[in-house]
């Protein structure tokens, strides 16, 4: 099932997508089951949500896709988005050489968060400050959605904890992350994580650790790879995250990058307004935003 959100005549929505069409909440008045108002109240009804809302009939009482503006899926989340650095072999290995630094492949995740503010849409466009930022840089990633939340969770059973999937664009200032020694402030400009286009539930995706995902920037490759060399899978990561920290329905986990980032190439390269950025992830979809200066 893939669940979007999104603006359809001037109300924020939420929907369930098939084929082009969707299926939208307010406007199936007495159809559409009324505690789910929002992508997190589904989320937070557990499976019997997915149950209910696959037996809908959504042939008379659905709209056109092209009919609605589409929002990141979870369009403001409860907490900062979790991400992991350095999850991919070998975008460790151009960062470090990057910064002339040992080549060491992590032992532990490395784990930091971007800000509520700055989700953006899947097709929205990119803010662009060249007063604050002139180093912006590409990231796909997978994004794991908590569906069932949880505390000290075990590896084997992790993924019995994930309601979804989406694609994320960890957008980062270098030049702010690299000059404050942390991530936090370059992940977390305004419009720096566009996210969607939709969640697709965790019973389409058999195997989340084999998904192709590639970014390109005006057309041309820059990043392709697959889940699978991942350093921590997702069950791990959720292991991991969860140990003295209860993760909560709704919940975001960005799961790295792999190779290709723009500061790490030769000369290296950043994103410039009129750039289009296509982040794209096999079984889930393709998000496309462009760069847009606030001049």
């Amino acid at each position: 099932m893939k669940l979007i959100s999104c603006i359809h005549q001037s109300v924020q929505k939420v929907g369930m997508l098939y084929q082009d069409k969707v299926l939208l909440s307010s406007t199936t008045e007495g159809y559409w089951p009324t505690e789910f108002k929002d992508m997190l109240s589904i989320i937070q009804a557990g499976p019997g949500a997915i149950k209910q809302l696959s037996n809908l009939q959504m042939e008379r009482h659905s709209v056109a896709l092209a009919d609605v503006t589409l929002l990141a899926p979870i369009p403001v989340p409860r907490k900062n988005v979790m991400c992991l650095g350095l999850n991919y072999a070998d975008h460790a290995k151009e960062s470090l050489a990057a910064h002339n630094r040992k080549i060491e492949i992590p032992t532990q995740p490395i784990v930091f968060t971007k800000s509520v503010s700055s989700i953006n849409g899947p097709f929205a466009d990119i803010p662009y400050d060249k007063n604050t930022c002139q180093q912006l840089d590409w990231e796909v990633e997978l994004a794991v959605i908590i569906g069932t939340g949880g505390r000290n969770i075990q590896e084997k059973n992790a993924l019995d904890h994930v309601f979804g999937y989406t694609v994320l664009n960890d957008l980062s200032a270098r030049d702010l992350q690299f000059r404050h020694k942390q991530y936090f402030l370059g992940k977390s400009l305004d419009g720096a994580c566009p996210m969607g286009p939709w969640i697709v539930t965790a019973d389409e995706i058999d195997d989340p650790q084999n998904l192709d995902l590639q970014c390109r920037v005006n057309g041309e490759l820059k990043q392709s790879s697959n889940t699978r060399h991942q350093i921590f899978n997702i069950a791990k990561t959720i292991e991991v995250l969860s140990l003295g920290m209860t993760l909560e329905p709704g919940d975001i986990i960005a799961t790295g990058t792999p190779s290709g980032v723009g500061f790490a190439r030769t000369p290296p390269e950043f994103l410039q307004p009129g750039d289009i950025v296509e982040c794209e992830i096999e079984k889930i979809g393709t998000i496309r935003n462009t760069v847009v200066s606030n001049e």
